[in-house]
């Protein structure tokens, strides 16, 4: 039996012993998770979802998590100011092993869902929650026409 999971904006064609790299989970080793966003399960009696199929997950061990190969990229200026800036990027992964694909009965299995990469990446960079922004005292309209009417 296979499945089609999406995860991180992609899309991935899965069985049961299959090794994914995939973009960066907030789960860390050695636990187990659950992708919930099945596109379609496929053995005896393929069912595809509009758009997702329900009560079908996908359970994964996470193995580790990984930096993918470094891309490089090179800006140069020409005519006369002859600069150039030569920048490294890694994206972060998340290194599974599939190990069960349900048709159903996600709902009942109690695994840990899998969650997205805004918060992993948060939690990886040791940031915590943005504080919610300070609002400044409003000041009153009313002053400001006492004092226009005053001079």
């Amino acid at each position: 039996m296979f499945a089609v999971l999406k995860t991180g904006g992609k899309q991935y064609k899965v069985q049961a012993g299959d090794v994914l790299r995939v973009e960066l989970l907030n789960a860390s080793a050695g636990e187990k998770i659950q992708f919930n966003e099945i596109l379609m399960v496929g053995g005896d009696a393929p069912v595809i979802g509009a758009p997702l199929v329900a009560g079908a997950a996908v359970q994964a061990d996470v193995i580790d998590t990984i930096k993918a190969d470094k891309v490089i990229t090179f800006h140069k200026r020409r005519r006369k100011h002859s600069s150039q800036r030569t920048r490294g990027h890694r994206q972060q992964l998340t290194l599974v092993r599939i190990t069960e694909v349900l048709a159903s009965g996600a709902e009942k299995s109690g695994v840990k869902e899998a969650i997205g990469t805004a918060i992993a990446r948060r939690a990886a960079h040791g940031a915590e929650a943005a504080p919610a922004p300070v609002e400044a005292p409003a000041k009153p309209k009313r002053a400001k026409k006492a004092a226009a009417a005053q001079e």
